[in-house]
């Protein structure tokens, strides 16, 4: 039953966000800002992992092909395989789950408890467009291009390991990444990318704007955008998955 009051709640408030904005000027420069905010400023943290991931994952398919008969261009294959249809697209949203989800719960929930989200309504701005559409808007925009770059982060740091190590040549490695591929496999990962940008952005609104209580209600309400957002954004990654996929 619980659930449910959630679901028809969260409904209520993505009907009153996607409203057409009463000033697009305004929409369009916290569109802008939004953009910086939850895209470029995580474009770091991004960087880092995928780099890392790609590493890992040379690493660990070169030094489990034991047999003469697997090709050394396997390894470039499943690092290709793996950031593209999986690691990229879903490790990152769940990464960005936590960081940009945490931080969108948060500060829509000071403005619940401080009272700056009623003074909103009683000037006759609808907050929930106001506050929400420009980050899920943003998020939808620029998370695409983010998981992009991931990959190709990603593909480069394992071609570093293979270089460093010299564990496979660099040209098999290479091959490897170039071996069958299919371009929708790029368009899968961006479809499951723009549903997972619109779950890590308006699952913590969801949870910031019915925030009720103080600053501990604020960091909890923080803690639940962030468990239920990894949590759907799996669910729907198997969904997608199956759809898609199969």
């Amino acid at each position: 039953m619980n659930l449910l009051s959630h679901m028809g709640q969260f409904s209520i408030l993505m009907a009153r966000t996607f409203k057409k904005p009463e000033k697009m000027k305004i929409f369009y420069r916290q569109l802008m800002f939004e953009i910086d905010s939850l895209g470029i400023g995580s474009l770091g943290i991004i960087a880092i992992i995928s780099f890392f991931m790609g590493a890992v994952i040379t690493i660990q398919t070169a030094s489990n092909i034991d047999s003469a008969l697997i090709p050394a261009y396997t390894v470039g294959f499943t690092v290709r395989q793996s950031m593209i249809l999986e690691f990229a697209p879903t490790i990152i949203a769940l990464i960005l789950a936590g960081k940009v989800g945490s931080n969108i719960a948060s500060e829509i929930g000071t403005m619940r408890v401080s009272e700056q989200i009623d003074a909103l309504e009683i000037m006759g701005i609808n907050s929930a467009s106001y506050l929400i559409l420009p980050k899920i808007t943003a998020a939808m925009l620029i998370n695409p291009f983010l998981v992009i770059i991931s990959m190709f982060i990603g593909m480069a740091g394992g071609y570093l390991v293979s270089w460093g190590t010299g564990m496979i040549p660099t040209s098999e490695y290479i091959y490897g990444l170039e071996y069958d591929f299919k371009v929708f496999s790029v368009y899968y990962a961006v479809i499951k990318t723009i549903f997972f940008a619109f779950i890590i952005t308006a699952v913590p609104s969801y949870y910031g704007y019915f925030t009720k209580g103080g600053s501990l209600a604020v960091g909890a309400a923080s803690t639940k955008a962030v468990v239920a957002s990894s949590i759907i954004i799996l669910i729907i990654n198997y969904i997608l998955t199956q759809l898609l996929l199969v």
